[in-house]
């Protein structure tokens, strides 16, 4: 089975390649695309505004959106690059709890992955730092994401307008 470590990687590449529907189909049918608005001091998504909170559905919408051609604010392209430091395998007592979360999943692996994350529009770049978790679950061949977390160093301050995933 692949290295979870290896995984992480595997998806910031899809994203980066513009690869959307492959980097959905990580996702369990559960899954979950987090971004809190208050950063790692935010517990759940649910008693806090977040600047995303996804299920599968929501992803399989902007996935839809990101390769529409008429969708006007992606022109022109819109790039990405993640820059990852090595992930590191989190204890459960380590990990972001929460009784919103689904019950653990046999297997669960919890990752840490600091980064930092560009994107790129015309003459316009942002850069954004944070600290990605990834709850992921065992699956034949591979891992699927049951939650991906993104807690932005600069979360509650004004942001620019993202386009991608980050």
């Amino acid at each position: 089975m692949q290295d979870p470590a290896d995984f992480v990687v595997a998806e910031a590449a899809l994203l980066d390649a513009g690869r959307f529907d492959d980097w959905l189909a990580l996702f369990a049918e559960g899954g979950h695309y987090w971004v809190p608005l208050l950063g790692a001091a935010q517990s759940d998504p649910h008693s806090h505004n977040s600047i995303a909170y996804e299920d599968r559905l929501l992803l399989q919408l902007r996935v839809e959106r990101l390769k529409n051609p008429r969708a006007h604010s992606l022109h022109p392209r819109v790039r990405c690059q993640h820059v990852l430091q090595r992930s590191s395998l989190q204890a459960p007592d380590q990990a972001y709890e929460s009784a919103h979360e689904p019950a653990r999943a046999e297997g669960e692996v919890r990752l840490r992955t600091p980064f930092i994350y560009v994107e790129a529009q015309g003459e316009e770049q942002i850069l954004l730092a944070g600290v990605c978790s990834h709850r992921l679950m065992p699956a034949p061949g591979g891992w699927l994401i049951l939650q991906k977390r993104v807690d932005l160093l600069n979360a509650g301050q004004p942001l620019p307008a993202i386009q991608l995933f980050i």
